[in-house]
């Protein structure tokens, strides 16, 4: 229904400091032909006719001639100086016998529809037709850019989208730009507000601009699924199609992805391309979209941590049939080798390069930060476990292995067994039971009097006469030996 140009030197930067300018292409005029269903302007002659129950704006610009009108219920025309109607006027050239025609309906316009505008970096450029290629995502109005609806023209928009508020810089309706939200919450309030804005989310003014030098997230993302039910995606060619971050299909060319330190610039970087390659002749027809992406990093590629900044730069060519993609391929290569002689000056740490004909180059200049968070998690991982073991230990949970010392000289009949070191157990959950495995008794091995505790001490003559027995005494505190020259009746000086 809309007419697109044919745009052969593109380049986007998603966001500058001051924001994009992206205009509203779609209009309801009455002197746009594309707006009735005959696909002409009524005359003299015909019968012009708005549908009832249709809510619209329609903006007049000159003096028309019909033989009849019909009006909706609700409804407005916007009249331009001298502008007007009549009835009953004399024949027209190329009028006709006269016909019945219908203004088409606007309902189906929708806010989110990347096919619906264009943008530009200048209202100068905007003007001249000097226009900019990007992804879906931020082909529709970002967070930090100027919205035009053309000044002599009427529009209505749907603004159903996934959230409930759509911000924007400002917004110019009119010729009359709003940068205040509460201004512009009181246009949407008035009459023509209502009629030319409709759906379930309110535009809204953020005033704030990008302050970071290597560019802002365009911010639609949370409606790609919105923004790509509008898109229709096209057969290719190539050998290995390639999907961009931000949008809806895959494309036949070259992706670049940089990733960067604090000292880089993205407007300076995009002029260094813009003087370095795009006025080049072989690259009359490549597009070139460039914006700061935010990918999800995983840990071993599962589990996700964050999300890294990085420069996404996509390229395109108008090639088709097996060449396509191979001129934006050739300026992708150009464009790393650019970058990995300047990295230091450029403030560039890593280049990575994708194209559909199936190459790709990953060219790291400094340590690479999945590799580094991984590390750091290996750390954490294992201090944890340390720490968790300790813990166990200090509430006796675990016992760690103790290794036995040496045993007293045993008597000569009663040779001592080797201690073996103890394993690590579990002493809350342990079994207290005296009972084995089978049911029976545990077998606790043979007694020795010298080590059990005196209360069982046997209470039969000593086993090996009575000498054993005066020379060892048996106390609460343990096993002494008596010294036979120690008189215990003495009494201490």
């Amino acid at each position: 229904m809309w007419e697109t140009l044919d745009v052969y030197f593109l380049l986007c930067l998603a966001v500058s400091t001051n924001g994009l300018y992206k205009q509203w292409i779609p209009d309801t005029n009455y002197e746009n032909k594309t707006n009735w269903d005959k696909g002409v302007v009524p005359c003299g002659r015909d019968k012009a006719v708005f549908p009832a129950q249709r809510k619209v704006s329609v903006y007049v610009e000159t003096v028309h001639s019909v033989q009849e009108m019909r009006l909706p219920v609700d409804g407005e025309f916007f009249l331009h100086s001298g502008a007007g109607f009549y009835v009953g006027g004399g024949p027209e050239p190329g009028c006709g016998a006269g016909v019945t025609t219908q203004f088409r309906d606007s309902e189906s316009l929708k806010w989110f529809d990347p096919g619906l505008w264009q943008a530009a970096d200048t209202l100068d450029d905007l003007e001249r037709g000097r226009l900019l290629f990007a992804v879906h995502e931020e082909s529709v109005p970002c967070q930090y850019d100027n919205v035009i609806f053309n000044a002599r023209s009427s529009f209505r928009v749907d603004t159903t989208s996934a959230t409930r508020t759509i911000p924007v810089k400002s917004v110019s309706v009119f010729g009359e730009t709003y940068d205040s939200k509460t201004e512009f919450s009181q246009y949407l309030g008035s009459r023509s507000g209502q009629l030319q804005f409709h759906g379930s989310s309110v535009v809204t003014i953020r005033k704030a601009g990008c302050d970071d030098v290597s560019g802002c997230d365009c911010g639609n993302s949370v409606n790609h699924d919105v923004i790509c039910n509008h898109v229709k995606c096209s057969p290719l060619t190539c050998r290995k199609p390639l999907r961009p971050m931000g949008h809806c299909c895959d494309v036949c060319g070259a992706l670049v992805t940089i990733r960067y330190t604090t000292g880089f610039n993205l407007q300076t970087y995009r002029q260094r391309l813009q003087n370095l390659f795009l006025i080049q002749s072989a690259y009359n027809s490549v597009q070139l979209g460039m914006s700061k992406v935010f990918r999800s990093k995983r840990l071993m590629g599962i589990v996700p941590f964050g999300a890294s900044a990085e420069i996404q730069i996509v390229i395109l060519d108008r090639e088709t049939g097996p060449q396509s993609g191979t001129v934006a391929e050739k300026l992708a290569q150009e464009l790393l080798e650019d970058a990995l002689s300047h990295d230091s000056d450029l403030g560039i740490t890593e280049v990575e390069l994708e194209a559909s004909s199936g190459s790709s180059s990953d060219n790291g200049l400094g340590v690479d930060a999945g590799v580094v968070v991984g590390a750091v998690f290996g750390v954490l991982i294992m201090g944890g476990l340390v720490s968790l073991v300790a813990v166990l230990v200090h509430k006796g949970i675990v016992q760690m292995p103790k290794i036995a010392m040496p045993s007293m000289p045993s008597m000569p009949s009663m040779p001592s067994m080797p201690s073996m070191p103890s394993m690590p157990s579990f002493s809350r959950f342990r079994n207290k039971s005296d009972n084995g495995d089978l049911g029976g008794p545990l077998d606790h091995g043979f007694e020795n009097p010298i080590f059990d505790k005196p209360t069982m001490f046997p209470t039969v003559p000593s086993l090996y006469g009575t000498e054993v027995d005066n020379s060892i005494s048996m106390t609460q505190s343990g096993v002494h030996y008596v010294n036979p020259v120690y008189d215990e009746n003495e009494t201490d000086i």
